[in-house]
């Protein structure tokens, strides 16, 4: 979990870093804290469930990592379909911030899934 939370801050700060290096050019959309809360948020959850499930059992923990990725995806794309039908938003913009943290948050977690999972197999 410390690997997770250093990431999500290492995000945080190139994040917030983007707009001083690149002053004129709009790189976020209006709420991206939101989107961005959420994702972080539901990878959270997302790799304790797996997390747990290979702890418990490694065999069965494969299982517990497709179901909570899943899951992720299913919830992202109900919070994509209630985001854009409740936000005017810029289509390419929104597209960009959302799946850039997607593929960065889902990569982090499926590196340090597999690393757990490598690990119990060992034992």
């Amino acid at each position: 979990m410390l690997s997770y939370f250093l990431f999500t801050l290492l995000l945080i700060g190139i994040i917030i870093a983007l707009p001083y290096i690149f002053p004129n050019v709009n790189l976020f959309i209006s709420k991206f804290w939101v989107v961005f809360g959420f994702i972080a948020g539901i990878t959270f959850i997302a790799y304790i469930v797996a997390y747990l499930g290979i702890k418990r059992n490694p065999e069965v923990g494969v299982m517990a990592m497709m179901a909570s990725i899943a899951v992720k995806m299913l919830f992202s794309m109900a919070f994509v379909l209630i985001y854009v039908l409740k936000t005017p938003v810029s289509s390419l913009l929104f597209v960009l911030d959302f799946f850039s943290l997607y593929f960065l948050f889902s990569g982090f977690e499926i590196y340090a899934l597999l690393c757990n999972l490598r690990h119990s197999i060992k034992k």
